[in-house]
């Protein structure tokens, strides 16, 4: 039961990672555009594939770390 519940004291931290993901993903797609509306579509769509894969890695370390 407490390995279920690691993940959510695991939460609180990641917030560090959001103005990361809009930082990284303003500036890539900064470099790509040139007009506003392009960079935050292009920005959107990246913060998105980030945050997912942030996710998804979380989720398999959390499954990993449940095993042992």
């Amino acid at each position: 039961m407490l390995a279920l519940l690691l993940p959510v004291a695991q939460i609180e931290p990641m917030w560090y990672a959001l103005p990361l993901i809009v930082a990284i993903s303003l500036v890539y797609a900064g470099t790509h555009h040139e007009r506003l509306r392009p960079i935050f579509a292009h920005a959107a769509r990246l913060g998105v594939m980030i945050t997912g894969f942030m996710l998804a890695i979380m989720l398999v370390l959390a499954f990993v770390s449940s095993r042992l």
